[in-house]
């Protein structure tokens, strides 16, 4: 059964301009922790990095430890192939970011906040140090003391995970941790860590704003308020875009195609791709509220169509896996190498067709078996492609 059709509806949040963030500041900080963490709940946000982590209850929980000092850390490492919205809400609205940083420090004990930011962004540094520097100074103003620092990072991709963050922070190699602990209890320098994307906390500026019902009103249950989306590929409405979550991709692709697309990679290399075939029934959300299947995104949305083979793209991703694996665990570091050999001895005849059905195989395992998201999420982008495009990958 296919998903009821949602209407692609614009929302108008994230960029627009606030300039009564001081107000904002002060009027949000005056309400007691509680409160605040029960609106974030109530409004149901969720991570907009990807992997969808209730927003309030992490603060909740990072609240309720005991340790004397916490932190409060922005993840500004858009390394996600195709993602670029993260860059524009720095650029444009940092102080929405500021804000959110200042009151979760409040609410969770924290004095001191960082901004990992990307090392290809580093350009934005002057201009964010200006804004840290104004917001730091109107904190003291009304006695609020929470300083915030920039860390830049060096390129690694799979410093984007959180915990791999962390060590490249404390100047080890940036490698995921095992889990538990988590970040609420032990993150940065081993201490309750409170880690949010860029856009989740440019979103909690918007229910601090507006109240958690009027997020909440957006979107459909299980998904609710507004998303970036990155739009890239064979288009003709390149850009950024806030749209409501719940539309369908048949509606995306009416709004954003070029009218010949083929399929859509809704999450960057490490999401999924959909075929044209799959559009009408599937919805971009992280839990479907009809029959159907829903996929959650970053933000990046890839479009393809007809004149894109398909094997280039696969060949393309997992170029950027095998380069990109930390190499800490077997399944991810070999397996990436495997997959990306075992395609190409398919594709040139020296593979029986039937080879890509032990690389699938081998995806399963990844998928259970790999320390971090990186290893997991390579079976998404290998297993949409091969399954629906088959073809393409042998002749």
């Amino acid at each position: 059964m296919a998903f009821e059709s949602y209407q692609l509806k614009r929302a108008d949040f994230i960029f627009k301009n606030e300039n009564d963030w001081e107000k904002i500041l002060s009027r949000t900080l005056s309400r007691p922790p509680q409160e605040i963490i029960n609106e974030l709940m109530s409004s149901e946000l969720k991570g907009r990095g990807g992997a969808g982590f209730p927003t309030g209850l992490k603060w909740k929980l990072t609240a309720e430890e005991s340790a004397s000092v916490k932190y409060v850390i922005c993840n500004a490492d858009e390394g996600e192939p195709g993602t670029f919205k993260d860059r524009e809400i720095l650029s444009l609205v940092p102080y929405k970011v500021l804000v959110a940083m200042a009151v979760c420090g409040y609410v969770i004990g924290a004095a001191n906040g960082f901004i990992y930011l990307r090392g290809e962004y580093k350009y934005l540094v002057p201009e964010l140090n200006k804004a840290i520097k104004e917001f730091e100074y109107y904190c003291k103003e009304i006695n609020h003391n929470f300083n915030i620092s920039i860390f830049l990072g060096s390129g690694a991709y799979i410093c984007g995970e959180e915990t791999a963050l962390f060590d490249s922070m404390e100047g080890k190699r940036g490698e995921p941790r095992n889990k538990p602990p988590y970040p609420t209890s032990s993150g940065y320098m081993g201490k309750p860590t409170v880690i949010n994307n860029v856009e989740t906390l440019a979103h909690t500026f918007t229910i601090f704003k507006y109240g958690a019902k009027k997020f909440y009103d957006l979107g459909v249950q299980y998904s609710r308020g507004s998303k970036l989306f990155s739009v890239s590929g064979d288009t003709p409405k390149p850009g950024i875009y806030e749209l409501e979550l719940g539309m369908s991709l048949q509606d995306f692709v009416e709004e954003f195609g070029d009218g010949d697309t083929k399929a859509v990679q809704v999450g960057g290399a490490s999401g999924f791709l959909v075929p044209r075939k799959k559009f009408a029934e599937t919805a971009i959300g992280y839990k479907g509220k009809l029959t159907g299947i829903s996929l959650p995104t970053g933000g990046s949305m890839m479009l393809f169509n007809s004149s894109r083979s398909m094997y280039n793209v696969l060949d393309n991703y997992l170029e950027f896996f095998k380069e990109e694996s930390c190499g800490q665990c077997t399944p991810c570091r070999v397996g990436c190498q495997q997959l990306y050999s075992g395609i190409k001895a398919v594709k040139r005849g020296e593979k029986p067709a039937q080879y890509l059905d032990k690389l699938l195989k081998l995806t399963e395992t990844m998928q259970l078996t790999a320390k971090c998201g990186l290893g997991q999420s390579v079976a998404n982008s290998f297993s949409s492609i091969v399954e629906n495009f088959r073809e393409e990958m042998i002749y």
